[in-house]
């Protein structure tokens, strides 16, 4: 079989990018962990890992700096397709973003980018419809003290990482 390749578009601004520096450290039916580099580098976040959580819809990420400190955990929103034949995921961003810090205050962002994108025809209302649930069901899941759990599958991966 193919090596598992990942792709993370992006609505605003379009682009489609192959994120071939992130390295898989897990996959299963229903999740996807990585560990990664910025793609563009930035003032404070140097690198994280990621858990895409397949049928729930977001992607959960551990951001740090560049002296490897904690910034926040930040959720984005997403639909993804799959290839078998070339092993590919697609992972679209659906623009709603959920920030959550590491004293437990939660911060909702980029809604506007998601009406705006609406309105201009980027996304469909299918797409919106699919956001907006998803989004509602990250935040229920936070909101209800789930939210370690989530973070839990990253820790793990981390932690497996650190003694290989």
């Amino acid at each position: 079989m193919n090596q598992l390749r990942l792709f993370r578009r992006r609505i605003i601004p379009e682009e489609c990018v192959l994120l071939e520096d992130d390295v898989v450290l897990y996959q299963d039916r229903e999740v996807i962990i990585t560990k990664w580099e910025t793609l563009h580098p930035k003032k404070t976040l140097h690198h994280g890992l990621s858990c895409y959580f397949l049928e729930r819809g977001f992607k959960v990420s551990k951001f740090y700096d560049h002296e490897g400190r904690l910034i926040s955990w930040y959720c984005d929103i997403i639909s993804w397709t799959f290839d078998p034949e070339t092993n590919t995921y697609v992972f679209t961003d659906l623009l709603a973003d959920v920030i959550v810090y590491p004293d437990g205050s939660v911060r909702v962002v980029d809604l506007d980018e998601l009406a705006d994108a609406l309105r201009d025809d980027l996304i469909t209302r299918e797409q919106m419809d699919t956001a907006l649930r998803h989004l509602d069901k990250l935040l229920r899941l936070i909101y209800k003290g789930a939210f370690p759990r989530l973070q839990q599958y990253i820790n793990d991966a981390e932690e497996n990482d650190r003694k290989l």
